[in-house]
């Protein structure tokens, strides 16, 4: 298969996994709401593993390591700055409409869900291997991602089914970005190399801004515990898959 089809296909089942922790939020909310916080600390793991273990190796075998920094430090300041335009999770004014809000919300998750599809089909240009690694890390994130944006919905004002049908149909912006990160890749020189920094600062930022802190808030030991070692338990399966053959 060529490196389209197999970001197309990732893509698609990505989006499709999100959509099943859609649904069961919605037929197991108290179930969910008992194990997120280790979907979390996994997602959390996998992310990090995938940064160091994966996309920076890889990155150092092109780009010398100032560059590498650089653009880390790039992929940081533009996260930041999306979650900042897009991802506000509270709203203090009096005037607000929270229907208004939900749409807003929207829109971020499908720029966030194009760069995370751009990333998946720029890494599939690079070697399959590396490809299935990347998507497999993205597709942790997304649904424990996608659970939370469905509940967001919810809150907006939305109905189950339209919240539903909404949130999967932002989810497929990952297959138009894998699309996007494929062509692009055939058609600008270099654009993968830099793309591995940026996608690993980003998957950094994720982990060490999003998702740990969450983590931190756990305040019974027992969990705290299982947490950590859901987190390790991440970054192991993420090593593992560093023995995925590559083309």
């Amino acid at each position: 298969m060529t490196p389209l089809l197999y970001a197309i296909i990732a893509g698609t089942c990505i989006s499709f996994s999100s959509l099943l922790g859609v649904v069961a939020l919605s037929l197991r909310e108290k179930l969910l709401s008992k194990i997120i916080i280790f979907l979390v600390s996994i997602s959390s793991g996998v992310l990090m593993g995938n940064a160091f273990l994966h996309l920076l190796p890889e990155a150092s075998e092109t780009l010398p390591p100032e560059t590498i920094y650089t653009v880390i430090l790039i992929s940081f300041i533009f996260f930041f700055l999306v979650e900042k335009i897009f991802h506000w999770r509270h709203c203090h004014d009096v005037d607000c409409h929270e229907h208004s809000f939900g749409y807003v919300n929207l829109v971020g998750d499908a720029i966030h869900n194009c760069i995370d599809g751009i990333i998946i089909g720029g890494t599939f240009a690079t070697n399959i291997g590396l490809g299935i690694v990347t998507a497999i890390t993205i597709a942790t994130h997304e649904i424990p991602k996608e659970i939370g944006d469905f509940g967001v919905l919810l809150h907006a004002g939305f109905s189950k089914k339209k919240a539903m049908v909404l949130n999967f149909s932002v989810a497929l912006m990952i297959v138009v970005g894998g699309m996007i990160g494929v062509l692009a890749a055939e058609a600008i020189g270099g654009f993968v190399s830099y793309l591995l920094p940026f996608a690993a600062g980003g998957f950094l930022y994720i982990s060490a801004s999003d998702l740990i802190p969450e983590l931190r808030k756990e305040d019974k030991l027992h969990t705290s515990i299982l947490s950590f070692v859901f987190f390790l338990l991440g970054i192991g399966f993420s090593y593992l898959t560093k023995f995925i053959g590559t083309e």
